[in-house]
C-alpha cells in the first residue's frame, strides 16, 4: 500500500531560507539552531531545508510561519526519547505533555518529508510519549512520517481540566484554549494507545494510520484488546473533530483487537470516511471508555468504508453512525478547514493516487 510522493511546496520569493546539515554543510547544524536564528515578528514564511540525517533532538517551535522541509521522511528524521515516567532533576515527573520529540506552538506552521519520532519505546514502560504536539492554528503537514507508541500525535488544545490530578502539565498548561485547525496529508501515522488524541480540528487526507501491535508473544492474551486509533476531546461547540478521508488503516495487530477510537472528552467528534480498513478492527468499531453518558453526546461516524474490517449494519455499537450520502457531503475539506480565513492547505497540490487493495 505505497503512496506516489508529492513534490514540495513552491513559496514566494519573500520566504526566507536556511539550510541545516549534520555534517556542517548547511547554515546550521541543528534543526533548533536554524528555528532560534529566525527573527522575531516577521511576516515572511520561513523555510528551512533540512538535509537527510538523524537529527535527535527535541524542538520547540513558537515562530509563526516555519516550513520544515526535508529530503524524504525516511531519510530525514526528527528523533528524541522523553517519556511521561522520566523526571526532571527535582523528582516530578515528565507526564504526557512534556515528553514530545517537536513542540509547534505558533500558527501556519509547515512540515513535508520529514519523520517525526518519539523512541522512548511501549508505554506499558514509560508511559507516554508524544513524537509531536502541535497546539497551533493552520498547521500542515504532507509526505510525514509520525512514529511512537501510546500518544503519538497529540492535537491541542488542551481540554479545559485535567480528569486524575489538578494540571496537565508541559507547554501549555493553564494557557487560553483556542480552536484550532491542523491538515495532514499522504503522512504515516504508528502507534496503538490513543496515537492521535486531542481536541483540534483535524483533517487526515490518504494517510496510512499502522496500529501497532501492543501485546506479543508468551504475553498475548487471546481477545486482548491492542490499542484505540484515537482519543479526541473535540469542545462541545465545534463542529468537526477528527475525519479521516481515503486513509488506510493497517496493522501487525491479531483480527479485532484494536478500537477506531474512544472519547477522551464526552464530545468527541471522529468520522471515516471512503477509508479501508483492515481486519484488525473490531467489528463493533468503538469503545465508550467505561463512559455511558458520552454515548449521546459523541458523534463517531463512518461512510463508505472498505476492507476486511468495514462497517457491518448493526455490528457497530449502536450508539456510533453510519452516515448517509447527504451527510458525507457536509465532510469535505473546505467546509471542515476554512474557517473565516478560507484556509486552504497546500492548494496548489495535486492529488495523491489511492492504493489498490
Amino acid at each position: 500500500m505505497t503512496k506516489r510522493m508529492l513534490p514540495p511546496t513552491d513559496l514566494s520569493q519573500s520566504t526566507i531560507c536556511y539550510t541545516v546539515a549534520t555534517d556542517g554543510s548547511g547554515d546550521y547544524t541543528t534543526i533548533q539552531a536554524a528555528i532560534d536564528a529566525i527573527p522575531d515578528h516577521v511576516e515572511a514564511k520561513q523555510e528551512i531545508r533540512i538535509k537527510p540525517g538523524v537529527y535527535v533532538e527535541k524542538l520547540h517551535i513558537e515562530k509563526s510561519k516555519v516550513h520544515l522541509i526535508g529530503e524524504g521522511a525516511e531519510q530525514t528524521i526528527i528523533t528524541y526519547d522523553d517519556h511521561a515516567l522520566k523526571t526532571f532533576p527535582n523528582g516530578e515527573l515528565y507526564h504526557t505533555f512534556h515528553s514530545y520529540t517537536v513542540f509547534v506552538g505558533s500558527d501556519d506552521f509547515t512540515a513535508e518529508g520529514l519523520s517525526f519520532v518519539n523512541s522512548a519505546g511501549p508505554g506499558k514502560l514509560v508511559g507516554q510519549a508524544l513524537a509531536i504536539y502541535v497546539d497551533g492554528d493552520r498547521a500542515a503537514f504532507r509526505n510525514c512520517r509520525f512514529i511512537g507508541h501510546q500518544d503519538t500525535i497529540f492535537t491541542g488544545p488542551l481540554p479545559e481540566q485535567p480528569l486524575d490530578r489538578s494540571f496537565f502539565g508541559g507547554p501549555r498548561d493553564g494557557a487560553e484554549r483556542r480552536k484550532l485547525r491542523q491538515y495532514y496529508e499522504g503522512c504515516y501515522i504508528e502507534g496503538d494507545v490513543d496515537f492521535i488524541f486531542g481536541s483540534a480540528t483535524a483533517v487526515f487526507k490518504d494517510c496510512e494510520i499502522f496500529s501497532k501491535i501492543r501485546v506479543s508473544g508468551a504475553d498475548q492474551v487471546q481477545g486482548e484488546v491492542q490499542g484505540y486509533v484515537t482519543a479526541a476531546s473535540t469542545p462541545a461547540d465545534v463542529k468537526y473533530g477528527y475525519v479521516f478521508i481515503d486513509c488506510d488503516l493497517t496493522s501487525n495487530a491479531p483480527p479485532e483487537s484494536v478500537y477506531l477510537g474512544r472519547p477522551w472528552r464526552n464530545y468527541a467528534k471522529v468520522c471515516f470516511l471512503n477509508c479501508w480498513i483492515g481486519a484488525h478492527v473490531k467489528q463493533e468499531g468503538w469503545h465508550n471508555w467505561n463512559k455511558t453518558d458520552a454515548e449521546s453526546t459523541v458523534v463517531f461516524a463512518e461512510y463508505n468504508s472498505s476492507g476486511p474490517g468495514k462497517v457491518q449494519a448493526g455490528i457497530r455499537v449502536p450508539w456510533a453512525d453510519l452516515l448517509t450520502e447527504q451527510e458525507a457531503a457536509e465532510y469535505t475539506i473546505p467546509l471542515i478547514l476554512s474557517g473565516e480565513d478560507n484556509w486552504q492547505p497546500f492548494c496548489a497540490s495535486s492529488p495523491i493516487e489511492k492504493p489498490s487493495e
